[in-house]
């Protein structure tokens, strides 16, 4: 199974130091986020990796090079302007192939364990959700009986982590540009076909210089 990386993203609430330096390679404990992504990504048996950029793109391809130190075979995916997520991974899908691929934002730090993912279930798209953290408590879907649905309100909810398995099938219909996931996903649930599991294990969004912060801290105690 292949996998993505998304790594687009202007980063513009991590100002300034996103203004010369890409959010993927912003670091933490030392090391590049998306490093973190692609030494769990290899350690989980995935070995073949796909790349989008956008913004300061060349520095990601320059700084990762072909993978071969992480153990992992890079192709990119260059975008100019951001698609956002869905026509991202849309622009992406003749580097992906037919087969399901695991998806993973690049702008977040987690030690979830990749290796769960190498067995999708027959749906458009499996996805690992998160508690909600402090910054987003309204959360995003209720998973039930290991079946994602959009939230609705007196809901439990869980947060999207920015890691999933998806078929290019989720894909059907779509056309070249910018375009959000989100959509596509709640039209998988409306129709049965996204599952879901809760993850286990530390996760932060690093979206802010304060989330930064707390992944330092995380990698500190984890040391």
């Amino acid at each position: 199974m292949k996998a993505m990386i998304l790594a687009a993203g202007k980063g513009e609430r991590m100002r300034p130091l996103t203004l010369t330096t890409p959010k993927p390679l912003v670091c933490a404990g030392g090391v590049p986020l998306i490093e973190y992504h692609l030494r769990a990504l290899a350690a989980a048996g995935f070995t073949e990796i796909v790349i989008n950029h956008a913004w300061l793109g060349q520095q990601i391809e320059d700084y990762l090079g072909d993978g071969s130190r992480y153990g992992v075979s890079i192709q990119y995916s260059p975008e100019g302007e951001p698609l956002e997520t869905g026509g991202g991974i849309f622009h992406a899908l003749p580097l992906l192939g037919d087969e399901a691929f695991v998806v993973v934002n690049g702008d977040i730090w987690t030690d979830y364990d990749f290796s769960v993912l190498h067995q999708p279930g027959a749906g458009l798209a499996h996805l690992v959700l998160a508690d909600n953290p402090i910054h987003h408590p309204a959360g995003d879907f209720t998973l039930a009986d290991g079946h994602v649905r959009d939230g609705q309100p007196g809901t439990a909810t869980l947060t999207y982590s920015g890691i999933a398995v998806l078929h290019p099938q989720l894909f059907d219909g779509c056309s070249d540009g910018a375009f959000k996931l989100a959509p596509l996903l709640r039209k998988a649930m409306a129709d049965g076909q996204v599952t879901g599991e809760r993850l286990k294990g530390q996760w932060v969004d690093v979206g802010t210089h304060e989330r930064l912060a707390e992944v330092e801290a995380l990698i500190e105690a984890n040391r």
